[in-house]
Parts: C-alpha cells; sequence; structure tokens
C-alpha cells in the first residue's frame, strides 16, 4: 500500500500541537484519515507515568488528529479509522497500559460514531479496528503468531470499501469478529447512537 499513490504518509509526533498544525496545512484535500501512531511500553501499571504516556499517544493523541483533520473529512464526506487492537477486549498482561489506552480508544472511535449530528449527519465515517499481533517492531519481542502489516492493511482497506464500523484485519481478532458484531453490546451500542438527535461540538 506504501506505493500506492492515493496514500500520503504523514510522520508527526501526535501529542505535538504545532506538528499536528502543520500537518494539516501540507494537506489540501483528504478522503480517509488513518490514525495508525501507537506506543506500547511493557509495565505493570506500578507506575503512572507509563500509563499516561501511552494515553497521550494511544487515545489523545487520535483524538487531536481527528478533531485537527475534522473539517477536511467534513468537507469530502470522507472516513476515519483508528486502529486499534484486541488488547481493547483482552488486556495482554505484559502490556496492561498500553490495553487501556487502546480499550480506550475503541470507546472513542464508538462515541464518535454516536455523535451522527457532527458526523454521520455530515457524511463522515469512523471505522475501527481491531487487529490481532502484527508483525512490526513494536511486537517484535513476541514470540507469537503475527499478521503482515500487508495483509492487514489490505483487510483495512477493504473493510472500509465494505463500510465496516468494526474491522477485524487478521485471523487471530477475525476469531471474535462473529460473536462481536452480533453480540449485546453491539446491540446496546446502536440503540444509544439511534438516541442522538442533538448537535454537539468538539471543544
Amino acid at each position: 500500500m506504501a506505493s500506492d499513490g492515493r496514500v500520503t504518509t504523514l510522520r508527526l509526533d501526535v501529542t505535538d500541537a504545532a506538528q499536528i498544525r502543520a500537518a494539516v496545512d501540507d494537506v489540501d484535500s483528504l478522503d480517509i484519515l488513518i490514525n495508525n501512531a501507537g506506543l506500547a511500553l511493557y509495565d505493570d501499571l506500578s507506575d503512572p507515568v507509563a500509563l499516561e504516556r501511552q494515553l497521550a499517544v494511544n487515545l489523545f493523541g487520535t483524538y487531536r488528529v481527528t478533531h485537527a483533520f475534522l473539517p477536511l473529512l467534513t468537507r469530502s464526506r470522507g472516513a476515519i479509522v483508528n486502529v486499534g487492537s484486541v488488547t481493547a477486549f483482552a488486556p495482554l498482561p505484559l502490556i496492561p497500559a498500553y490495553s487501556i489506552s487502546k480499550a480506550a480508544a475503541f470507546s472513542l472511535s464508538q462515541s464518535l460514531r454516536a455523535l451522527r449530528a457532527l458526523l454521520a449527519g455530515q457524511g463522515v465515517k469512523v471505522h475501527a479496528v481491531l487487529a490481532g499481533p502484527v508483525d512490526t517492531e513494536m511486537s517484535q519481542a513476541l514470540d507469537i503468531p503475527k499478521a503482515s502489516p500487508e495483509s492487514v492493511a489490505q483487510a483495512i482497506f477493504d473493510g472500509v470499501q465494505n463500510e465496516e464500523e468494526d474491522i477485524f484485519p487478521d485471523l487471530m481478532s477475525q476469531s471474535m469478529a462473529q460473536r462481536w458484531r452480533s453480540g449485546a453490546a453491539k446491540a446496546l451500542e446502536r440503540q444509544f447512537a439511534a438516541l442522538v438527535d442533538v448537535e454537539p461540538v468538539l471543544p
């Protein structure tokens, strides 16, 4: 996917407001925003700084970048793709703070979808990616089966094209996909989203 001329990769510190503003200034039009920045630190929840660092990137970074690019996405009636993890459902003991941050980021995706007056009402779709282990630098210390980055990227683009709200892009995550989509929690998310009929404003 990196060779696809339709894809522009922006490298920036998502915790730096100035870098986010500069990135927005560099983009003339935008159809799909993929929030892929992530930080995973091994910890045991004894140090609050480790949790704060991962929330800063995995939750607040996703929020700030989304908020900054929202006018462009509204103009194009585009899509937001938040790359998350199955640890949002099942915390991994080696990286509990990461798991917490990914659960919060998944809740952010669900909450953005619920704001239909702000997003869906303007044609902006929100997709959450629930990935299992991917063969990247972040997971190199884990001696477990991993999906290739290329296969996960293709599955994400296919999921967006098929208008899947929650995308399970690899074999590990796909094993829970049907249970999640047909489960009570997903049904409740849809019920809550249907109740929203006001026009909120993000600060």
